[in-house]
Order: structure tokens, then C-alpha cells, then sequence
């Protein structure tokens, strides 16, 4: 007993844990993507908005991982609970979905931040980055199918690489903020004399960046499962609330104080990762190259558990008989061979698709923005039913509250990532069907042809050109 209780982890641990376990690629190169899309006043209601989004989410995950400890089969095990089997496979499926595509993100920035010591690799989206790329993910998947899972020195260094250049940058920033600068054009609804950019609404410019600020939150729900360390509840509690408050001032210091170190038609134009342009923008050859660095090494360890949640994601779901056996059937080493071997294979389509898409970073990360959303909206709908049921009165409130922030960012997002999110269900379904062929209703039925009705719509626009990518 005093040896399970030793290695419990106290409430500064274990908030340092679920930090570490946010902060991904998104936050290196959300300056650009953001200023490209709105002005600091802009970019401050669009992040209150997505604040107030998560901060609901993560008290609903927590409160039904309490609440329902018994649905242990991810986060969709949550939408199975409200909506049964295709319920739990839709969003499971979409989760999978997420979660490899976030690899991609995470190759298209190593490949950009490489660029930056090899010319052959600028941009990140050339021939020799996506052949590299592919053979980064490859490689990973071998290591994996060996039986590698993790180890705290791999976490360590990824960590530490990741959390000292963006301290660096704070520091920097902080230092060169002009006040002046950042409120010059705080609005900017109506574009100025000579500025390069069009003309835009307060809600226009909240919608281009919704999802991408949406991108870097991707991740949070793991604060709702590193809660089972805790070594009381209350330090879960803590560190929960402790986390998001910290991810939120990080997120938005970074994001929000280059507008007052360079104008935002700079911040727009910077090539991925924005983080090391800006820096060396301002201190000189050196800050970039400590971003870059440190961005490689962080992506690079972040491959490994980024290979491995897409695969225990597949495998839960073969085990509650939502996808064929095959999925969850795993080698001499532990590893699911089936599910690696076909993900890697999507992860190698994926990569090479990068080189007739225009800006592949942000591609991605809107998918994968837009993919968990519906996921996350499936936990919101489920708090919401539970607490209603139960009679939890803040339940109800928050359910609805990340319920509705959910919803709009589906609806603002944009009808393109939705649609071609439907394209992505539809091998999906089949596999589905094959697995429950004998336990098919009706409404399940009804549900996937009314996704693959959208389906088809989507490949028709998409050969018609009103659907680029």
C-alpha cells in the first residue's frame, strides 16, 4: 500500500504533467495563422470565447469521469453511453482521425523548422520534406511495432525542449512589447490606407481564427484521465483548474504580445514556425535557431505518443466490437501491427496530398481542429442528458455552456472541413457494418447514409472546385 501510494503524484506534479501533455506544435506557429485572420482586439474575443469553451469541457470530463467511472473506453465511450454503438463509433473513429492527422501537423512543422538550417527542406512542403517526413513516421511505427512505449528521459528532454524556447520568447517579448504598436489598429474591421489586408467584420475575423485556436487545446482531454494519479481528489481538482488556467495565460500571452513587436502584416507573412522568425526578428540569428532546435527535438518525441493514442483509440474500439478483431490483434510485443500498419499507410497518403495543397500546416490543423470538436461535443451532450437525469444543476449549465461553444465552432469553422470530415467516415462505416452486420437498426442504418449522402456531396464540389484544400 505505501509503495501504490508513493508513486501517487501531489498537485505540482502532477499540473506540470498535464501542461507538458498540452502544449503541442500549434502554439510555435499560432502568430502567424492568427494574425492572418484577425486584429488584436479580434483575436482577445475569439480567445475569450474558445477560454470559456474549454474551461466548461474539462469540468464535464472531470465531473463524468467521476460520475461514470465505469465507461473506460476513451472519451467516446461517452457518446456509446448517449447514442449506443454508431454513437461511440463516430466519435471514436473521429478521434483516430484527430489524432494522426496531429502527426501530420507535427511533420509539416519539423519539416519547416529543418528547412531553416537546410534549404532543401523550406517550407516543409517540397518533395525531399514530405519523402523525409514520410520516413520520420516509418520509422516510428517500427520502433513502436517493437514493443517502444516511453521513457521519462524521452519525456524529460522532450519537455524540457519544448517549455525553454517558449520561456525565451515570453521573456523576449515581453521586453520589446510597444504598446503603441498593438494598439494602433486594435479592431481593424475596415482595412486601412495601403494595409494588406481586405476588410473585415468583428465576426468574420472570429471565425478565421476559431480554429486554429481551437488547435493548440487539442490534447486537454488528458487532464480528465492524468487525474487517476492524483494522490488525493482534491489535488486532481487542483491541478485540473491549474493546468487551464496556466495553458490559457501561456497560449494567450504568446499568441497576442507579437502584435506589439511587429506589425501584423509581418506576423502574417512569416513562414512555419512563426515563433523562430519573430525571434529572429527581434535578438537575431540566435533565437531562431533555439526555436527550431527545440521544435525538432519536441515534434520528434511527440511522434511517439502521437503513434501510440491512434492505435489504443482503434484497438478499444475493436474490443467493444465497433471495428473487426484484426484492429486490436496484437504481435509478440504488445503492439496492434494491423492498426499501425494502416495508419502509417494514411499518415504516407496524407503527406504526399501536402504537395498540391497550398498551406499544408494549416490544412491539417484545421482537420484535426474540426474533427475534435465533434468529439468533444458528443461529451457535452452526454453531460448534459447525465446531469439532467441526476439533477446536477452546474452540470447541466456547463454541459450546455461547451455544448454551444462546440457547436459554433462547427458552424464557423467553416461547411468545407465538415463536409470533408464526412468523406473521412465513410471506409469507416464499412468497417463498422462488416463488424455489426448482424446487429444493424434501423437508425444506424438511417444515420451513416445520411453522412454518406453528404459524402458524395462533398466529392461533387470538390470536383466542381468550389471545395479547395
Amino acid at each position: 500500500m505505501s509503495q501504490e501510494k508513493s508513486q501517487k503524484i501531489g498537485k505540482t506534479g502532477l499540473s506540470a504533467l498535464i501542461i507538458s501533455s498540452a502544449i503541442g506544435t500549434g502554439i510555435f506557429g499560432l502568430m502567424s495563422q492568427l494574425a492572418s485572420e484577425a486584429s488584436p482586439g479580434s483575436a482577445i474575443v475569439a480567445w475569450v470565447i474558445v477560454d470559456v469553451g474549454f474551461a466548461a469541457l474539462v469540468y464535464c470530463l472531470n465531473h463524468l469521469a467521476q460520475a461514470r467511472p465505469d465507461l473506460d473506453s476513451g472519451i467516446f465511450s461517452y457518446a456509446g453511453a448517449a447514442f449506443g454503438p454508431l454513437g461511440e463509433f463516430i466519435s471514436g473513429w473521429g478521434y483516430w482521425l484527430a489524432s494522426w492527422v496531429s502527426n501530420i501537423a507535427f511533420c509539416t512543422m519539423i519539416m519547416s523548422a529543418l528547412g531553416n538550417f537546410l534549404p532543401a527542406f523550406k517550407g516543409g512542403q517540397n518533395l525531399p520534406s514530405v519523402l523525409l517526413s514520410c520516413a520520420v513516421v516509418w520509422l516510428i511505427t517500427l520502433l513502436v511495432t517493437l514493443g517502444l512505449k516511453s521513457a521519462s528521459f524521452v519525456n524529460a528532454l522532450v519537455t524540457v525542449c519544448k517549455l525553454i524556447p517558449l520561456l525565451v520568447f515570453l521573456i523576449v517579448m515581453f521586453a520589446a512589447f510597444k504598446a503603441g504598436m498593438f494598439t494602433s489598429h486594435f479592431w481593424e474591421n475596415v482595412a486601412s490606407s495601403g494595409s494588406p489586408f481586405t476588410a473585415k467584420s468583428l465576426f468574420t475575423q472570429i471565425q478565421g481564427s476559431l480554429i486554429y485556436l481551437v488547435f493548440v487545446f487539442v490534447g486537454i482531454e488528458g487532464a480528465s484521465v492524468m487525474g487517476s494519479k492524483a494522490k488525493k481528489k482534491s489535488d486532481a481538482t487542483f491541478a485540473t483548474v491549474a493546468s487551464l488556467i496556466a495553458l490559457i495565460l501561456i497560449y494567450g500571452f504568446i499568441s497576442l504580445l507579437p502584435y506589439g513587436v511587429m506589425t501584423r502584416a509581418q506576423l502574417a507573412a512569416l513562414p512555419q514556425p512563426a515563433m523562430s522568425g519573430i525571434l529572429a526578428n527581434t535578438v537575431g540569428v540566435w533565437g531562431e535557431g533555439l526555436v527550431d532546435v527545440g521544435l525538432i527535438i519536441s515534434c520528434l518525441g511527440g511522434l511517439l505518443s502521437w503513434t501510440l493514442l491512434p492505435v489504443e483509440t482503434t484497438t478499444l474500439l475493436s474490443q467493444d466490437s465497433l471495428l473487426p478483431k484484426v484492429w486490436s490483434k496484437s504481435n509478440k510485443h504488445g503492439a496492434p501491427l494491423f492498426s499501425l500498419i494502416i495508419t502509417a499507410l494514411l499518415e504516407t497518403l496524407f503527406l504526399f496530398s501536402f504537395l498540391i495543397t497550398s498551406n499544408a500546416y494549416n490544412f491539417a490543423s484545421a482537420i484535426c481542429s474540426t474533427t475534435a470538436l465533434a468529439c468533444y461535443a458528443f461529451v457535452s451532450i452526454y453531460e448534459i442528458m447525465y446531469s439532467a437525469k441526476n439533477k446536477k444543476p452546474l452540470g447541466l449549465v456547463m454541459g450546455i455552456i461547451s455544448g454551444l461553444f462546440e457547436i459554433l465552432g462547427l458552424v464557423i469553422s467553416g461547411w468545407q472541413e465538415v463536409l470533408l470530415l464526412s468523406i473521412c467516415y465513410v471506409p469507416g462505416f464499412a468497417l463498422f457494418i462488416y463488424r455489426r452486420r448482424k446487429e444493424l437498426k434501423k437508425g444506424q442504418i438511417i444515420a451513416m447514409l445520411c453522412i454518406f449522402a453528404l459524402a458524395i456531396l462533398a466529392v461533387i464540389l470538390i470536383c466542381l472546385g468550389i471545395i479547395s484544400f
